[in-house]
């Protein structure tokens, strides 16, 4: 694991961080040659991955040690998802096996993220898990620290969640998990409010950070010795860096950042994919030509039940659009099965975009109804068994699919960023291509963290196989 950016370098930071980096010394000072540890359990998508990271990086600046041994724990962090109904699941099971070592080791427990901006949650978390001592929400996730010293001294539980929408905090320590490809967080929040999603409700609107502050981090990890960026925000495409700074800047901006290799980005929204944008992926060399354009549904009665303001024939065009002006781009996509009111024949059209576009890869999701949205309240719910149904017919189209879509690769040159050794045989080494097909390959380790060329040699469902070319 790499560590970096665990002092404040370069960013302006404001008052609050300078205090909260005030609250890290004095834990420290607390927990000093105590040798405690923490662990971390992180659900959901790539934002709440790099607030995880930000969380690691408070905690091993306080002096914490990480841990994979939960066991062993001084304290432990979820750091929640409430997209899907599982992750609630997931979570309350995971807390109530925390009761008997919070009994026998006296194990901090903090809960945090987008789960704790809902109030039914946290209720229960009161009513059913008193022995937990901290709940923070996705706004006051840079006041852990302070979080933690108040518990350390006073003794009581700490409750520090705020409803209204937070700020763009600077300058937070940040512990990374890999040490050849980072996410950096451009925006925070949205403003979309699709009718199945509860994502602006617990992360608010839409906030950009400052060009200047986002292209000061990606140097400092290209120094560091990073290829590969992916930019995440809740809705990419509609950042907005002030005085007509937009995505497709930031892109060309990033591009000639020396040292970077690779540059992704993750989620934009059809709606605002813009003829610049398009043209920043086409010009910029380092950007990879492989898009992210959820879909959720092909029906445009869906679509408009969704609150996703474009339909079918949109989508279709404007992937057509990015085809014409982006040579061997390939797509990859989100998509709901069974959203309240699909018939046979909206799930259909599902299907058929799926068969003209062959998607490179599709994140398939039933339909899980969130407390507070506009698709809970709707009455025309899909039951459960005609949803498994159709989500099984969704997967074995784009399954039929794989094989076909990996044929063209056979014979081909291929850019591979290598990322070490195969998981599955230690005398393989693995990478990714441009458009993230996984390939393994014979090497030797000086290839690891290399962007090298291989020769495609054979297909195989979940990878491809190459060789030196």
């Amino acid at each position: 694991m790499r560590k970096c950016d665990k002092n404040k370098g370069d960013f302006k930071v404001n008052n609050e961080i300078e205090q909260q980096y005030e609250y890290m010394k004095k834990v420290s000072e607390v927990i000093k040659n105590k040798n405690f540890k923490y662990s971390i359990y992180t659900m959901g998508c790539q934002l709440n991955e790099n607030d995880s990271e930000k969380i690691c990086g408070m905690l091993e600046q306080m002096g914490y040690v990480k841990t994979e041994d939960v066991s062993s724990s001084d304290i432990v962090v979820f750091n929640t998802c409430c997209v899907r109904e599982n992750a609630e699941d997931k979570l309350f099971g995971k807390i109530g096996e925390m009761k008997r070592l919070k009994e026998e080791k006296g194990t901090i427990i903090a809960i945090g993220g987008c789960m704790m901006q809902e109030k039914h949650i946290t209720k229960k978390i009161h009513e059913s898990y008193p022995y937990v001592d901290i709940l923070f929400g996705t706004h006051t996730l840079h006041k852990l620290p302070e979080d933690i010293y108040m518990l350390l001294q006073e003794k009581k539980k700490i409750d520090d969640i705020i409803d209204i929408d937070g700020e763009v905090f600077e300058g937070l320590p940040i512990s990374r998990n890999d040490n050849i490809k980072a996410s950096v967080t451009i925006m925070y929040g949205c403003n979309n409010f699709c009718s199945y999603c509860i994502v602006p409700y617990v992360r608010g609107r839409e906030r950009s950070r400052k060009p200047e502050d986002i292209l000061n981090e990606i140097s400092k990890l290209a120094k560091s010795g990073y290829k590969e960026i992916t930019l995440l925000g809740q809705n990419v495409n509609s950042y907005n860096g002030g005085e007509g700074y937009t995505f497709s800047n930031l892109l060309y901006d990033v591009n000639k950042i020396e040292g970077i290799e690779r540059i992704r980005f993750v989620s934009p929204h059809p709606k605002d994919f813009t003829d610049d944008v398009i043209c920043a992926i086409a010009k910029c060399d380092k950007v990879c030509k492989t898009i992210h354009l959820p879909l959720q549904a092909g029906s445009s009665i869906v679509l408009k039940a969704m609150n996703r303001k474009y339909t079918k024939d949109q989508y279709l065009a404007l992937a057509n659009k990015i085809k014409e002006s982006i040579p061997n781009v390939v797509f990859s996509t989100d998509i709901i099965v069974g959203f309240p009111g699909e018939t046979e024949e909206d799930f259909e059209e599902t299907l058929d975009v799926v068969r003209k576009i062959k998607f490179e890869q599709v994140y398939m999701f039933i339909y899980s109804r969130r407390v507070g949205t506009p698709g809970d309240r709707m009455e025309n719910q899909i039951p459960e068994e005609i949803k498994h149904k159709r989500f099984d017919r969704l997967k074995a189209l784009v399954e039929s699919q794989i094989a076909e879509n990996n044929q063209k690769y056979i014979g081909t040159i291929q850019k591979v960023l290598v990322e070490g050794k195969s998981k599955n045989n230690e005398n393989m080494l693995t990478g990714r291509t441009d458009s993230n097909k996984v390939v393994v390959f014979e090497g030797q380790d000086e290839l690891i963290h290399r962007v090298i060329s291989l020769k495609v040699i054979s297909e195989h469902m979940w990878y491809l196989k190459g060789k030196l070319a």
